[in-house]
């Protein structure tokens, strides 16, 4: 039979703090050296992992978007700047070497959905583009046709300033009807 007084069955904390998923792992009591990995995938492609031993903490990382923290209590992997290629089931274990007997990995899953936070940014910023292609082609409108009325309004003028002012039309015709009389 295992001695049970080092198994920590204590369930893993997933929390999502600051747009990061943290894996927070109780350490396992009275060992001296162990193993925490953390696998992506149903392939389990190991992304993060930490070995523990007397003299020294080994943090390993196969992905840009997975970092360890360790304390005395606890270890944590932290995903950052996760998109969502990142969608998948994540697998962790704790393997533990000494004190004898050695325990073998045991495999925990969590499932983490990933809403892409650049979906909201690009709606968001497609719906300011969209707005301000409409105001755009208003304003364009609006200068079209007060554009349209201003050259209309000098056109009549100038056509009603000849018209009104012309001293030769009238005077012409004055003229004509006198040289008809005589």
């Amino acid at each position: 039979s295992l001695d049970q007084s080092h198994v920590s069955d204590s369930q893993v904390a997933v929390k999502f703090e600051n747009g990061n998923f943290k894996f927070t792992f109780p350490n396992p009591k009275n060992v001296s050296e162990f193993s925490m990995t953390l696998f992506k995938g149903h392939e389990k492609k190991e992304i993060c992992a930490l070995h523990l031993n007397k003299e020294r903490v080994i943090p390993t990382s196969n992905v840009t978007y997975c970092q360890t923290e360790h304390s005395n209590s606890s270890t944590t992997f932290i995903l950052k700047n996760l998109e969502r290629k990142h969608i998948d089931t994540y697998t962790y274990c704790l393997e533990m070497f000494l004190p004898p007997p050695y325990i073998d990995c045991r495999l925990k899953e969590t499932y983490l959905y990933i809403q892409e936070k650049e979906d909201c940014i690009s709606l968001g910023l497609k719906s300011w583009i969209i707005i301000g292609l409409i105001m755009f082609a208003m304003i364009s409108c609006v200068f079209c046709v007060v554009a349209c009325c201003l050259r209309n309004k000098n056109q009549q003028c100038e056509s009603n300033s000849h018209e009104y002012n012309s001293e030769y039309m009238p005077m012409a015709a004055v003229n004509v009807a006198k040289k008809t009389r005589i």
